[in-house]
């Protein structure tokens, strides 16, 4: 890599997404705004996700870097990983098995430019599935503290995100008790250093869901979620009313798989 830096760096995490990788870069590959690097780690995949991503690397030797753990290691020691090589006054995020539209970038970098006091962007978001989208995510367009209590104010893998409040923060911070919910943790760090963002009303990323969100949330990572509402009503000194909203995602997780499968599309519904 050389020359001038960009003005995004893209980073993702890649792990045993072979099947979806190539879709996912060639979103990247065809935005609209095309200054722009790449930087993918691969987290230990046993399938072809590393081999595909140097191919890219191999076609686009200007815009791509490619890294590898020695072995798997979560996504947030991951994603620091490749914040160490990102260059661009913007990061974007992106994951091996989405998709985004060809303006995300042109959309949200004109938020950033024209609303100096943004420096989260984040958009809604459509799940899909082998036969189609078949729900949606939409959250506050202009997130404040008390939002953190319900859920997550953003959405991760479509935001951008000035690189000044990463480097603010350290980044991610890696632990096991912030597995799956290292974003929203992410958040609360910029919002307690003084940074705020906006969600455009508009879905311009895609990520692939096959309905069974059951399956994919331990009761452990219930508890990872339970362990950062608490620390948001801490850190934004709101009011302890708060703790009893925050034991919601302990209590979905004891109900039955077919209850809780019905609320979790029923709140996703398009």
């Amino acid at each position: 890599m050389h020359g001038k830096n960009p003005v995004i760096s893209v980073i993702m995490g890649i792990y045993n997404c072979g099947d979806t990788l190539s879709e996912a870069i060639e979103c990247i590959v065809h935005q609209t705004f095309s200054d722009w690097e790449l930087i993918m780690c691969d987290d230990g995949s046993n399938d072809d996700t590393y081999e595909i991503a140097i191919s890219y690397k191999e076609k686009y030797p200007e815009k791509i870097i490619v890294l590898q753990n020695e072995k798997n290691r979560g996504l947030n020691y991951t994603l620091n990983k490749c914040l160490k090589q990102a260059r661009g006054k913007y990061i974007a995020r992106m994951d091996g098995d989405d998709r985004c539209d060809k303006e995300r970038f042109a959309i949200e970098i004109n938020v950033l430019e024209k609303e100096p006091e943004i420096s989260i962007v984040s958009t809604d978001m459509e799940f899909f599935d082998e036969s189609g989208v078949w729900g949606k995510i939409s959250h506050p367009e202009y997130p404040v503290p008390e939002d953190f209590v319900k859920e997550s104010p953003f959405c991760h893998a479509p935001c951008m995100v000035k690189r000044e409040a990463y480097m603010k923060v350290k980044g991610y911070s890696v632990s096991d008790k912030l597995l799956r919910v290292e974003d929203y943790h992410l958040w609360i760090k910029m919002y307690k250093c003084g940074y705020r963002g906006k969600n455009i009303h508009k879905c311009l990323y895609q990520m692939r869901d096959d309905r069974n969100a059951y399956s994919r949330r331990s009761f452990k990572n219930r508890l990872n979620e339970y362990y950062v509402k608490r620390l948001a009503i801490k850190t934004f000194r709101l009011k302890k009313w708060n703790y009893l909203f925050a034991l919601r995602p302990i209590i979905v997780g004891l109900l039955p798989n077919f209850i809780y499968d019905k609320l979790h599309k029923g709140r996703l519904a398009k």
